[in-house]
Parts: C-alpha cells; sequence; structure tokens
C-alpha cells in the first residue's frame, strides 16, 4: 500500500514522502496512529493544503524535545535491584521501568520513546538511546546495582559480576577444605576393620 507521510518515520521516509509499504503496516501503526495518509489523490491535495502547518507543527515539537534532550543527554541513572552473586538480575529492567524512572525525575518519556531491543537482565552501566522526536535522540547512562554503594562502585569503573568483587579478597579463606575436616583424623570405621 503507498502512503503520505505526515512526519519523518526511521527507516521509511521524511514528512510528504510518498512510500511503499506492507499493508499491515500501514493499516495496524501509520493509519490509526495519524503518522500517514493513503496515496490517492484526494489525501494528496488535502496534505499540500495543510503541509504548512504540519511542518509548523513538526518543528513546533522538535524544538520543545531539543529543549528536554539538552538536559537529558549523558545523564547517568541508577536502578536498584536484586540479583544473583553472577550479576543477573531477578527479573528484568524494561521499557516501562526505564520510562518510569525517568518520569520520576521530571522528564517527560513514554515507554515507546525508549529504544530498547531487548529487557536488561543483568547489573552493570548500559547505554540506553530515547528518541524523543524522530528527529531527536538522546543516550542516557543506566546503573543498575544490587545496592547505591554498589551503583558507586560500578560508576568508578569496577565489574561485580564475581563473588569476589562483592565480598572481596578473603571470601575464599574461610572456604577451604582443611577447615572444615582434619585430614589426619581416622575414621571411625577404620577401628572396627584393624
Amino acid at each position: 500500500m503507498e502512503v503520505i507521510l505526515l512526519e519523518r518515520i526511521s527507516r521509511l521516509g521524511q514528512m510528504g514522502d510518498t512510500v511503499k509499504v506492507k499493508d499491515g503496516f500501514a493499516r495496524n501503526f501509520l493509519l490509526p496512529k495519524g503518522k500517514a495518509l493513503r496515496a490517492n489523490e484526494a489525501n494528496k491535495k488535502k496534505f499540500e493544503g495543510q503541509r504548512a502547518q504540519l511542518e509548523a507543527r513538526n518543528l513546533e515539537r522538535k524544538s520543545e524535545a531539543q529543549q528536554v534532550a539538552d538536559k537529558l543527554d549523558g545523564k547517568s541513572f541508577i536502578i536498584v535491584r536484586s540479583a544473583g552473586e553472577t550479576g543477573q538480575l531477578y527479573g528484568s529492567v524494561s521499557t516501562r521501568d526505564i520510562a518510569d524512572l525517568l518520569t520520576a525525575e521530571g522528564f517527560s518519556v513514554a515507554r515507546n520513546q525508549v529504544e530498547l531491543n531487548h529487557p536488561i537482565k543483568t547489573i552493570g552501566l548500559t547505554n540506553v538511546a530515547i528518541a524523543l522526536h524522530p528527529e531527536v535522540e538522546v543516550t542516557v547512562t543506566l546503573n543498575i546495582a544490587r545496592s547505591s554503594e554498589e551503583a558507586e562502585r560500578q560508576a568508578k569503573g569496577e565489574t561485580l559480576t564475581t563473588a569476589e568483587a562483592i565480598y572481596g579478597d578473603d571470601i575464599n579463606e574461610n572456604a577451604r577444605p582443611d577447615s572444615f575436616f582434619d585430614p589426619n583424623a581416622e575414621f571411625e570405621g577404620d577401628e572396627e576393620n584393624a
């Protein structure tokens, strides 16, 4: 199906472009969300009549997004979650979690603006792209840790995915086999055989 784009859509085209897309993509996404019109003569005339208004509205949205982007770009946020010793989270951090965190920090971000291909399932520092507008994108750093103290250690460059990194180097001193049993001791069963 051919459609006229009413705004810039990444990997598809700019505002005003007539592009051929799959019918399902047009019917289920582009047309209901008001991002495109069917490419017929009546809609082409309608678009040309509204082009100046659409471009002005797009420019206004872009400038608003740019103001938010200037404040948000490069910021770091801490997310505290439960995780195992290897750094695997008990659960995950999804686009909804990230959008809620940014909204709580005073930035108006919807979850569909967070560009995350798959949920985050390990602790550590992760860069996430936020598309505030089709032409304005920023990157924020998420510091996912078990506690705020660990988040500070990770921010300094430590890797906290091993037991030694979490508990310190002396963790293995208490786990030596000779502290559990005496290798020189005789078994009680040996006396019966003698």
